[in-house]
């Protein structure tokens, strides 16, 4: 097992040009498998089921992946406490649990230990900048006690919010990468991606790119313009991008939360794997070198991405010992018409249907154009009352 700090960290692999794995979405899996509730998508499951935790980390070192994220996605104690959401764990545990489980896994392969943090409860009730800050040191805090190896300030809407958790990531010297969960429109308040990519740059970041809310074609499309607006204003930066395992063409600005069916009736629109070996390479192609996944991705997907860049990367993952390329195992299969669809061209021509004869190919997204300061955006410790509830359910009827 090689201790910290004797791997080859996030800036020489990607200084070299090499592709890093990243690895999938955390809450969305451990949700499926009955350890996260909805809702709240709080990581309490690595101080509570570090078993189910430390699984999923291997599956993704195993698929491929590069990068052991510790699951503290929404592990600030604001969050943590929002709308009565009760807790058995401090923050400090949960975070410090999330720390020694990545640990563990990455130490059992090459991969490296990535802290993250994400937007907080605060900044959408308009807390102060330092009131905000102040949650976000907390968590890197328990970063820096165990020595993870680069920090993630990931999921943002606002660009601000953002650059805020960059600059208190960056006084602890570690590498720092920085992705936002908005699309080519811009940050919620209309920020373009150039932009905020030059202010996320300019705040110290190493690493800039996009995360979740919307399916790898639309994040690699942001992820472009996002390095376009760095390079004109004479910067540099190396490029990330973690897209959802969900087909989102009929998203507005605020992305799949808008989508009718968020969260529990997405499954039609997950990626195959022949999906997300075309993002591995328009990611790549674009001068991407850091490529992971969010919501909805399994490790299959990720070994999918390591798949397809097996090439650039020199090595196939572990995972592929049971998984033929382009399809090669179905030769094995007892049936002729399966045999034969053990070749690329079938897997890359399939237009796969949904066995859903009455439903739509696309939704029509809620739109409430509600953002920080609103006050149906203003969060709270008690719990969501009826009357609350009731207001919300009549603007969504007058919505549809």
């Amino acid at each position: 097992m090689a201790p910290a700090g004797s791997k080859r960290g996030i800036l020489e692999r990607l200084d070299a040009g090499e592709v890093v794995i990243g690895d999938g979405g955390f809450v969305f899996a451990l949700e499926k498998r009955g350890y996260v509730k909805a809702g709240p998508w709080t990581p309490e499951a690595a101080a509570e089921h570090p078993e189910a935790v430390r699984q999923l980390h291997r599956e993704f070192l195993r698929a491929g992946s590069n990068v052991m994220q510790t699951f503290t996605f929404y592990a600030s104690d604001d969050k943590l406490e929002n709308r009565g959401h009760t807790q058995h764990f401090t923050g400090q545990q949960i975070n410090e649990a999330a720390c020694d489980l990545a640990r563990e896994v990455a130490n059992e392969g090459d991969a490296l230990v990535a802290g993250g943090v994400s937007q907080t409860p605060s900044y959408l009730s308009c807390k102060s900048e330092n009131d905000v800050k102040t949650i976000f040191k907390r968590q890197i805090d328990v970063f820096m006690q165990k020595n993870v190896d680069f920090l993630i300030a990931e999921y943002f809407e606002h660009v601000e919010e953002a650059e805020w958790a960059v600059q208190i990531l960056k006084m602890t010297g570690k590498p720092v990468a920085a992705t936002l969960c908005i699309g080519p429109e811009g940050d919620l308040n209309g920020v373009s991606p150039g932009d905020c990519a030059v202010r996320l740059v300019k705040a110290g970041a190493h690493i800039v790119g996009i995360n979740c809310h919307f399916d790898p074609e639309t994040c690699v499309k942001t992820v472009k313009m996002m390095k376009e607006g760095v390079e004109r204003a004479g910067l540099k930066a190396h490029y990330m991008c973690q897209p959802l395992a969900y087909h989102t063409p009929d998203c507005n600005r605020q992305g799949f939360i808008d989508l009718p069916e968020f969260p529990f009736s997405l499954e039609p629109r997950i990626l195959s794997r022949w999906d997300m070996q075309k993002y591995a390479r328009e990611a790549y192609n674009a001068g991407i070198r850091y490529i992971g996944g969010c919501c909805g991705f399994e490790p299959y997907h990720i070994r999918a991405l390591a798949e397809e860049l097996s090439a650039e990367r020199g090595f196939l993952p572990a995972g592929s010992e049971k998984h033929g390329i382009w399809a090669s195992e179905l030769k094995m299969h007892t049936k002729p018409w399966v045999r034969a669809r053990a070749r690329r061209d079938y897997w890359e021509k399939l237009k796969p249907a949904s066995g859903r004869p009455y439903c739509p190919s696309m939704s029509t997204p809620d739109s409430w154009g509600v953002t920080k300061g609103h006050a149906y955006l203003m969060q709270q410790k008690e719990a969501t009352s009826q009357e609350q509830l009731k207001v919300l359910f009549d603007k969504a009827d007058q919505c549809h």
